[in-house]
């Protein structure tokens, strides 16, 4: 099949990859854009690429906590202009708040009463019609704690609690609330810049982790090793993978030297009780969505008949 330009360049902008290595891998993998990231990783050519990174849509991410129990909240919107209008902003405030009651249940979240009347899937059109641009309540989680704290950080914030990336942190224990809270937003501003999968191995997906193991194979194999050798290279880069996306396991980013599991432990022996960091939650804004880029001399030219 004919690998077209627009492909080249969404390869290119997904791993950093050259333009040649990009189209050459699409030539390898019949213009399978995954299976082409393989490729250029299996030949050392592009790093592991986060889907959930890749920001695709506008509007704002918002959280809420209460007593021992967080949520956050994505509402997306077509343009960052509306992200910025004081409508939108106060309804991303009042369902963050509202999303504290349903527990990750965006449909339920969708049905609860509105603070002004009706519902907020009611509220939600009243806005669009009002604002003039489509918007959505696209997704929400919540984490809680039985004794402890749960904290809130929005990197970059809007406004009060918005933004394009917003962080909750549950810490399990007895310690005094100002020492857990001072150590949740550390955490929470390590988990928005380093972008941890789960908080620990056994929480990482095991499809990914099957998918890294076989481009773990494939460098092993091209290594030319004797056999014995390339499984302990793959058990070796298996075991990479998972110290850098598992929460617990990172460099804490603000010594780039320490497990974020032995900052909590020492924080827990400072306080003189066990600290747990049970959850975490990160949403940033647009993850996962193609968002679709339009070309506008195209669109002239097929307005105007072309």
């Amino acid at each position: 099949m004919g690998i077209t330009a627009s492909q080249v360049k969404e390869l290119r902008d997904r791993t950093n990859a050259g333009m040649m290595d990009c189209k050459k891998a699409l030539g390898e993998t019949d213009g399978d854009m995954e299976a082409a990231v393989d490729w250029l990783r299996t030949k050392g050519l592009a790093a592991a690429a986060k889907k959930s990174g890749r920001t695709a849509a506008e509007g704002l991410v918002g959280v809420a906590v209460e007593g021992t129990k967080g949520a956050v909240v994505e509402v997306n919107s077509e343009t960052d202009f509306v992200a910025k209008n004081e409508k939108f902003q106060e309804f991303v405030a009042a369902v963050s708040t509202l999303a504290l009651d349903v527990d990750g249940d965006i449909e339920a979240l969708g049905n609860a009463a509105y603070p002004s009347g009706g519902t907020v899937n009611e509220k939600l059109t009243d806005n669009i019609s009002t604002i003039g641009e489509n918007q959505s309540l696209r997704r929400t989680a919540t984490i809680s704690v039985d004794q402890g704290t749960v904290v809130s950080y929005v990197h970059n914030a809007v406004a009060p609690n918005m933004g394009k990336i917003g962080v909750l942190v549950a810490l399990e224990s007895a310690a005094d609330t100002a020492v857990l809270e001072g150590l949740g937003k550390q955490i929470a501003m390590h988990i928005a810049a380093a972008n941890p999968m789960a908080l620990d191995a056994d929480g990482l997906d095991a499809d990914m982790l099957a998918r890294e193991r076989e481009i773990a194979k494939a460098k092993a194999m091209e290594s030319g090793k004797p056999e014995n050798i390339a499984e302990k290279m793959v058990e070796g880069s298996m075991k990479k993978f998972a110290k850098e996306n598992a929460l617990l396991s990172q460099l804490f980013v603000m010594d780039n030297k320490t497990p974020v599991a032995d900052v909590v432990a020492q924080a827990g022996k400072e306080a003189g009780t066990e600290i747990v960091l049970k959850a975490f939650e990160r949403f940033q804004l647009g993850e996962g969505i193609e968002k679709e880029e339009s070309d506008f001399a195209a669109e002239v030219a097929a307005a105007a008949g072309a």
